[in-house]
């Protein structure tokens, strides 16, 4: 049974379901299992981009492979933020579920194309398609936000952050294994059949029955609303630096192992160090997501942000593979409970009937630091080499910590309220 404006009632919101668990956790593990597989997908090619484009695409010597490695990633992250308030728009209005389908489906079909790519420039346009039309992590984000009941927002957006890690610990490592035995091309076959599972799943195993909010009786609580024009601007910006900083070495990273371990399977080492950070990041996302819950997010954010910069740093002194190892597992462990922590610090401070516009603005803050970081990163090591751009990222992690603990004070107690009573009937999972 329905309240005006399209919104169910308490009972409506928590079935059992004949004792079964309520919708909200049934909606979360289906979401968690697609999300899983989309980022084994997009994360199943990282290992071996540079050397993709330098033995397959005809680019030579290091600088400028590490060149266009971050100019590629830049094209994905520039167009993501272009479209994601597009896209978050249309989820308030036509449903969270043909979003989730539109990233899925959309990065099978680039992501496949890519493995035909002739040239760094047919690299280049397909990354751009791939940013524009996939953004699976906000498409679930939000598609899962809208069902959770706010006193579980902190475990439920750590366990799609464990699906984002966990994902990012199996694809690269698997990958790199491919890559070595079977060339570079046919992993972006195998990434494209991931993608579509996870859509299939989706399509498949996850019913929504949405009912766009009447405008005039919603809530309409904001980002603005919750945080002031100050306070909106100080987590946009941190959402930016945050994500510049993650990316800032990325491209560069297997340039680095191939440096430091000589290697004749760099890209299955390369591999290895980014599956065990990941292992890290997904083993301690939802553990710092409980924590949040209980101790307060904002403090958990900057202790993380903190942690990172710390094992961020050494990167540039680093000489053997397992001091590497090391470093990556405790950047990843520090690192996996950010995005979780700043996504329930949103999803707690805006009503329920905004999360749509909410996410996507974020994520716009979010794509342009990941789309500038492996831009800036990929000529800070053409110009200086391959270890400067670890304490860049390290102090770029600081300033973040410093942001966040001194202008960041969502006021949640009035968006708890209204979403308590006006929770959207955006997702129901049977």
């Amino acid at each position: 049974m329905d309240e005006p404006g399209g919104f169910p009632t308490e009972e409506a919101r928590n079935p059992l379901g004949g004792g079964g668990t309520p919708h909200w956790q049934r909606t979360l593990y289906a979401c968690w299992v697609a999300q899983l597989l989309s980022i084994v997908g997009f994360s199943f090619v990282s290992p071996f981009i540079p050397f993709f484009i330098r033995e397959e695409l005809g680019v030579s010597g290091d600088s400028n492979v590490a060149m266009w490695a971050g100019i590629i990633v830049f094209a994905a992250g520039i167009t993501q933020a272009a479209f994601a308030p597009i896209w978050g728009g249309l989820s308030d209005r036509y449903g969270r579920k043909i979003m989730v389908k539109r990233s899925m489906f959309g990065g099978a079909i680039v992501l496949s194309l890519m493995g035909f790519a002739g040239s760094v420039y047919q690299l280049l346009v397909l990354r751009a398609l791939q940013g524009a039309l996939t953004g699976t992590v906000v498409a679930t984000t939000t598609l899962v936000a809208s069902v959770t009941p706010h006193s579980r927002m902190g475990y439920s957006l750590g366990m799609m952050q464990v699906a984002v890690l966990s994902g990012m610990m199996v694809g690269p490592l698997a990958g790199g294994v491919m890559a070595d035995a079977m060339g570079y091309r046919m992993p972006f076959m195998v990434s494209g059949i991931t993608l579509l599972l996870g859509g299939l799943i989706v399509q498949f195993l996850v019913r929504e029955s949405f009912t766009p909010p009447d405008r005039e009786n919603a809530p309409n609580h904001g980002l603005h609303r919750a945080f002031g024009r100050r306070g909106v601007t100080a987590l946009l910006v941190s959402f930016f630096m945050i994500s510049l900083a993650g990316s800032f070495v990325g491209p560069i990273f297997p340039l680095l192992v191939e440096e430091v371990s000589g290697s004749a399977h760099v890209a299955t080492t390369s591999g290895l160090l980014l599956g065990a950070s990941g292992l890290a990041a997904g083993l301690s996302a939802l553990i710092i997501g409980l924590i949040g819950d209980r101790w307060g997010r904002k403090a958990v954010l900057v202790a993380c942000t903190v942690g990172a910069a710390v094992f961020a740093a050494p990167h540039a002194i680093a000489h053997t593979v397992g001091q590497l190892l090391v470093l990556r597992i405790g950047t990843g462990a520090m690192r996996g409970g950010t995005a979780p922590t700043q996504n329930a610090i949103i999803g707690r401070a805006v009503s329920a009937d905004t999360y749509g516009r909410a996410f996507g603005t974020t994520r716009v803050a979010g794509a342009l630091g990941m789309a500038f970081g492996p831009l800036m990163g990929g000529f800070t090591a053409a110009h200086f080499g391959l270890r400067v751009p670890y304490i860049i990222m390290a102090g770029l992690l600081v300033l973040s910590a410093i942001l966040v603990a001194a202008w960041i004070r969502p006021a949640v107690t009035h968006a708890v309220e209204q979403n308590e009573l006006h929770k959207p009937e955006g997702f129901a999972a049977k």
